[in-house]
């Protein structure tokens, strides 16, 4: 592994997955081999004797390499709700996730590790998505969902970034609705309240275009 990034977003559907997606494809036209990691997942359903989820498939799909499903996530859960809950008796353990890691991250030039839910969403009684980002050490990419409410999500998730002590390499505005009012004008605002680079601004999209979106992301700064 070259280079490792750590995918968070503002909020459960800020559209995380389609920008790590997004991310991988741009690495490829960089003639970079990657791979996408997300360690957990709620919301799957059985397919082939095992859980799987949609958005981890996705990742597994566009990897440099075939994988293993198992490999790419492997904590998945059935019910579409918080990580803590949907795992039941079934404790997200951070040190699977970091040997995991470590299997794959040798692999490819870089990998991408998307996060569930938000920033401070929990893992477990004690553990949150930030935990897991420390524990992997991997600088965190930050999606934000462009939508009422943006400046103060972007702007309190990224200073709790920074409290982490983890690096914020940059941060992506994801357009998720046809009708933002002022979209620009947002997008602005977050850019000079945040410190971290604007590493692309992804335009809306009814149905997934990948190379569309990845055509927008300005990575300069990440290799």
């Amino acid at each position: 592994m070259k280079q490792g990034f750590f995918i968070t977003g503002t909020d459960t559907g800020a559209g995380k997955t389609w920008a790590t997606v997004a991310l991988m494809r741009y690495f490829k036209q960089q003639e970079q081999t990657v791979i996408g990691m997300k360690p957990v997942a709620a919301g799957c359903e059985w397919q082939d004797g095992q859980l799987k989820n949609e958005d981890a498939l996705l990742l597994q799909e566009n990897a440099s390499i075939p994988l293993e499903y198992r490999d790419i996530n492997p904590y998945a859960f059935e019910l579409p709700v918080s990580p803590h809950l949907a795992a039941k008796e079934k404790r997200v353990n951070l040190d699977v996730i970091a040997k995991a890691f470590d299997h794959l991250k040798d692999k490819a030039d870089v990998i991408v590790v998307e996060g569930a839910g938000g920033w401070l969403a929990p893992l477990n009684n004690q553990s949150a998505i930030e935990d897991l980002a420390k524990t992997l050490q991997l600088p965190v990419i930050l999606v934000v969902a462009i939508r009422l409410g943006c400046i103060n999500h972007a702007r309190l998730t990224f200073q709790s970034i920074q409290a982490s002590g983890l690096q914020c390499a940059g941060w992506l505005a994801m357009c998720v609705t046809p009708d933002m009012l002022m979209l620009n004008e947002n997008i602005a605002c977050i850019r000079n309240k945040i410190s971290a680079p604007l590493l692309g601004v992804l335009p809306y999209t009814k149905v997934s275009d990948f190379d569309c979106l990845a055509a927008n992301i300005n990575g300069e700064k990440l290799i």
